[in-house]
Protein backbone atom coordinates (compact mmCIF):
# COMPACT_ATOMS: atom_id res chain seq x y z
CA UNK A 1 0.00 0.00 0.00
CA UNK A 2 1.40 3.46 -0.86
CA UNK A 3 2.12 5.69 2.11
CA UNK A 4 -1.12 7.68 1.78
CA UNK A 5 -4.30 7.20 -0.26
CA UNK A 6 -7.17 9.64 -1.00
CA UNK A 7 -10.66 8.31 -1.75
CA UNK A 8 -13.11 10.84 -3.20
CA UNK A 9 -16.65 10.57 -4.50
CA UNK A 10 -20.18 11.79 -4.09
CA UNK A 11 -22.46 11.16 -1.15
CA UNK A 12 -23.32 7.46 -0.82
CA UNK A 13 -20.77 6.51 -3.47
CA UNK A 14 -19.15 3.86 -1.24
CA UNK A 15 -16.14 5.90 -0.07
CA UNK A 16 -16.16 4.79 3.58
CA UNK A 17 -16.88 1.16 2.70
CA UNK A 18 -13.95 1.10 0.27
CA UNK A 19 -11.66 2.67 2.89
CA UNK A 20 -12.73 -0.04 5.33
CA UNK A 21 -12.01 -2.79 2.78
CA UNK A 22 -8.50 -1.42 2.26
CA UNK A 23 -8.03 -1.14 6.02
CA UNK A 24 -9.15 -4.75 6.53
CA UNK A 25 -6.48 -5.87 4.03
CA UNK A 26 -3.88 -3.92 6.04
CA UNK A 27 -5.09 -5.47 9.31
CA UNK A 28 -4.59 -9.04 8.00
CA UNK A 29 -0.84 -8.68 8.50
CA UNK A 30 0.15 -9.74 12.03
CA UNK A 31 0.89 -6.72 14.22
CA UNK A 32 -0.96 -4.27 11.97
CA UNK A 33 -3.69 -2.15 13.56
CA UNK A 34 -6.25 0.35 12.22
CA UNK A 35 -7.49 3.58 13.77
CA UNK A 36 -10.39 5.50 12.28
CA UNK A 37 -10.04 9.25 12.83
CA UNK A 38 -13.64 10.46 12.76
CA UNK A 39 -14.34 14.14 12.09
CA UNK A 40 -18.16 14.24 12.33
CA UNK A 41 -20.02 16.15 15.03
CA UNK A 42 -23.54 15.14 16.05
CA UNK A 43 -25.60 18.34 16.15
CA UNK A 44 -28.96 16.83 15.17
CA UNK A 45 -30.82 13.49 15.22
CA UNK A 46 -30.09 12.67 11.58
CA UNK A 47 -26.34 13.18 12.07
CA UNK A 48 -26.40 11.15 15.29
CA UNK A 49 -28.01 8.31 13.31
CA UNK A 50 -25.37 8.55 10.59
CA UNK A 51 -22.55 8.44 13.12
CA UNK A 52 -24.15 5.47 14.90
CA UNK A 53 -24.53 3.62 11.58
CA UNK A 54 -20.87 4.25 10.69
CA UNK A 55 -19.78 2.97 14.13
CA UNK A 56 -21.98 -0.13 13.86
CA UNK A 57 -20.72 -0.91 10.34
CA UNK A 58 -17.07 -0.44 11.27
CA UNK A 59 -15.10 -3.69 11.39
CA UNK A 60 -14.39 -5.19 14.80
CA UNK A 61 -10.95 -4.36 16.12
CA UNK A 62 -10.73 -0.91 14.54
CA UNK A 63 -9.94 1.80 17.09
CA UNK A 64 -11.68 5.16 16.81
CA UNK A 65 -10.43 8.66 17.63
CA UNK A 66 -12.71 11.71 17.42
CA UNK A 67 -11.04 14.74 15.81
CA UNK A 68 -13.61 17.26 14.57
CA UNK A 69 -11.05 20.11 14.41
CA UNK A 70 -7.51 19.18 15.49
CA UNK A 71 -6.80 16.55 12.82
CA UNK A 72 -3.02 17.08 12.79
CA UNK A 73 -2.79 16.55 16.53
CA UNK A 74 -4.90 13.36 16.33
CA UNK A 75 -2.83 11.93 13.45
CA UNK A 76 0.43 12.69 15.23
CA UNK A 77 -0.79 11.08 18.48
CA UNK A 78 -2.07 7.88 16.83
CA UNK A 79 0.73 7.35 14.29
CA UNK A 80 3.06 4.36 14.30
CA UNK A 81 4.56 2.30 11.45
CA UNK A 82 2.25 -0.67 12.22
CA UNK A 83 -0.92 1.46 12.38
CA UNK A 84 -3.03 2.53 9.41
CA UNK A 85 -5.05 5.72 9.98
CA UNK A 86 -8.37 6.19 8.16
CA UNK A 87 -9.58 9.82 8.17
CA UNK A 88 -13.33 9.87 7.61
CA UNK A 89 -13.81 12.51 6.40
CA UNK A 90 -12.06 15.66 5.18
CA UNK A 91 -15.38 17.17 4.06
CA UNK A 92 -16.79 17.27 7.59
CA UNK A 93 -13.45 18.42 8.99
CA UNK A 94 -13.62 21.46 6.69
CA UNK A 95 -17.30 22.00 7.57
CA UNK A 96 -16.45 22.09 11.27
CA UNK A 97 -13.97 24.91 10.62
CA UNK A 98 -15.82 26.99 8.02
CA UNK A 99 -19.49 26.31 8.79
CA UNK A 100 -19.60 25.51 12.51
CA UNK A 101 -22.96 24.90 14.14
CA UNK A 102 -21.80 27.04 17.07
CA UNK A 103 -19.67 30.17 16.73
CA UNK A 104 -18.19 31.93 13.73
CA UNK A 105 -16.06 30.47 10.93
CA UNK A 106 -12.36 30.37 11.80
CA UNK A 107 -10.69 30.81 8.43
CA UNK A 108 -7.25 31.81 9.71
CA UNK A 109 -7.15 28.88 12.15
CA UNK A 110 -8.33 26.57 9.35
CA UNK A 111 -5.56 27.70 7.03
CA UNK A 112 -2.96 27.15 9.76
CA UNK A 113 -4.32 23.63 10.41
CA UNK A 114 -4.39 22.89 6.67
CA UNK A 115 -0.78 24.05 6.28
CA UNK A 116 0.12 21.92 9.28
CA UNK A 117 -1.39 18.86 7.58
CA UNK A 118 0.64 19.56 4.45
CA UNK A 119 3.85 19.64 6.50
CA UNK A 120 2.91 16.64 8.65
CA UNK A 121 2.01 14.08 5.99
CA UNK A 122 5.51 13.50 4.52
CA UNK A 123 6.89 12.82 8.02
CA UNK A 124 4.02 10.84 9.55
CA UNK A 125 4.94 7.36 10.81
CA UNK A 126 1.60 5.85 9.69
CA UNK A 127 0.09 5.43 6.25
CA UNK A 128 -3.21 7.31 5.98
CA UNK A 129 -6.36 6.69 3.95
CA UNK A 130 -8.33 9.92 3.55
CA UNK A 131 -12.03 9.97 2.65
CA UNK A 132 -13.47 13.13 1.09
CA UNK A 133 -16.42 14.25 -0.99
CA UNK A 134 -16.14 15.54 -4.53
CA UNK A 135 -18.75 18.31 -4.54
CA UNK A 136 -17.58 20.53 -7.38
CA UNK A 137 -19.27 18.64 -10.24
CA UNK A 138 -22.76 20.00 -9.74
CA UNK A 139 -24.51 23.30 -10.26
CA UNK A 140 -22.63 26.41 -9.08
CA UNK A 141 -24.07 27.27 -5.63
CA UNK A 142 -25.98 30.54 -5.35
CA UNK A 143 -24.58 31.68 -2.01
CA UNK A 144 -21.12 33.22 -1.63
CA UNK A 145 -20.37 31.21 1.52
CA UNK A 146 -21.26 27.91 -0.17
CA UNK A 147 -19.16 28.77 -3.24
CA UNK A 148 -16.24 29.59 -0.93
CA UNK A 149 -16.71 26.24 0.83
CA UNK A 150 -16.77 24.30 -2.45
CA UNK A 151 -13.61 26.11 -3.59
CA UNK A 152 -11.87 25.41 -0.28
CA UNK A 153 -12.78 21.70 -0.39
CA UNK A 154 -11.46 21.49 -3.95
CA UNK A 155 -8.16 23.03 -2.84
CA UNK A 156 -7.98 20.70 0.17
CA UNK A 157 -8.61 17.61 -1.96
CA UNK A 158 -5.90 18.68 -4.40
CA UNK A 159 -3.44 19.41 -1.61
CA UNK A 160 -4.03 16.04 0.06
CA UNK A 161 -3.95 14.18 -3.28
CA UNK A 162 -0.49 15.60 -4.01
CA UNK A 163 0.68 14.05 -0.71
CA UNK A 164 -0.73 10.61 -1.59
CA UNK A 165 0.59 7.69 -3.61
CA UNK A 166 -2.86 6.68 -4.87
CA UNK A 167 -6.16 8.36 -5.62
CA UNK A 168 -9.48 6.52 -5.87
CA UNK A 169 -12.65 7.98 -7.36
CA UNK A 170 -15.77 6.13 -6.19
CA UNK A 171 -18.61 5.89 -8.71
CA UNK A 172 -21.76 3.93 -7.82
CA UNK A 173 -19.84 1.84 -5.29
CA UNK A 174 -17.03 1.05 -7.73
CA UNK A 175 -13.44 2.23 -7.17
CA UNK A 176 -11.39 3.79 -9.97
CA UNK A 177 -7.83 3.92 -8.67
CA UNK A 178 -4.67 5.37 -10.15
CA UNK A 179 -1.26 6.50 -8.94
CA UNK A 180 -0.90 10.18 -8.15
CA UNK A 181 1.58 12.18 -10.20
CA UNK A 182 4.71 13.07 -8.20
CA UNK A 183 4.44 15.98 -5.79
CA UNK A 184 5.24 19.31 -7.41
CA UNK A 185 6.58 21.45 -4.58
CA UNK A 186 6.46 24.64 -6.69
CA UNK A 187 2.79 24.07 -7.54
CA UNK A 188 1.99 23.39 -3.89
CA UNK A 189 3.67 26.66 -2.88
CA UNK A 190 1.77 28.57 -5.59
CA UNK A 191 -1.53 27.15 -4.31
CA UNK A 192 -0.65 28.17 -0.77
CA UNK A 193 0.19 31.73 -1.87
CA UNK A 194 -3.08 32.12 -3.85
CA UNK A 195 -5.15 32.11 -0.68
Amino acid sequence: MPAHHLIVGGQRSGKSRHAERLALRWARTPGHRVTVVATAEAHDDEMRERIARHRADRPAGFDTVEAPLQLCEALRAAASPQRLLVVDCLTLWLTNWLMPMVGAPRLDDWRAECSGLRRLLPTLASPVIFVSNEVGWGVMPMGREVRAYVDELGRLNQQVARQCGELTLMVAGQPWTRPVEPLDEDQDDKEENKR
